[in-house]
């Protein structure tokens, strides 16, 4: 009976181990589900964040692209003689077109003069030496504009500096 007694013992200890390791698998694919549940919420708040963002700059290479024609126009106004009116308010009114139509995708023209040097949206293209009363860093002139897209900078703008 020994033999008996044996199989008897394993027999009620199988159960008991059964549903030992049948626990621990359910908590290991419970943790498992909730894992996958995290990485698929992630996943779509990083594809809404990329689509968002997709569309806020997806208009930068347009933009890019216009900004030269702008400074063209501008310098034919700065150009221009007295001659002929009708052509001079013409390019006016197309340089005003495209502005707003660079403002309205969220295009804005960087304010530099009189402002601190920012090499973040500011390229340096000369220096002049601090005059008396004057603080170093400051910017003089702008030899050409720069150009942000929302909080983006699409060209940065072309600057005389002030230092010591």
């Amino acid at each position: 009976m020994p033999d008996g007694e044996s199989d008897a013992d394993e027999q009620s200890e199988e159960p008991g181990d059964e549903m030992t390791a049948l626990g621990a698998k359910i908590e290991e694919l419970q943790k498992e589900l909730q894992y996958a549940k995290a990485e698929t919420a992630n996943a779509r708040q990083r594809g809404q964040r990329d689509r968002a963002e997709a569309i806020k700059f997806g208009g930068a290479g347009l933009a890019s692209r216009i900004i030269p024609a702008i400074d063209a126009l501008e310098k034919a106004l700065t150009n221009e003689n007295s001659d002929n009116q009708a052509i001079s308010d013409g390019v006016k009114m197309t340089l005003n077109s495209l502005k707003n139509a660079l403002k309205s995708e969220g295009v804005t023209i960087l304010e530099t003069t009189g402002q601190t040097f920012d090499p973040t949206q500011m390229e340096a293209i000369a220096t002049v030496p601090v005059e008396e009363g004057q603080e170093s860093g400051l910017v003089l002139e702008e030899l050409e504009s720069g150009y942000l897209l929302h909080d983006r900078v699409l060209r940065p703008a072309k600057v005389i500096v002030t230092s010591e």
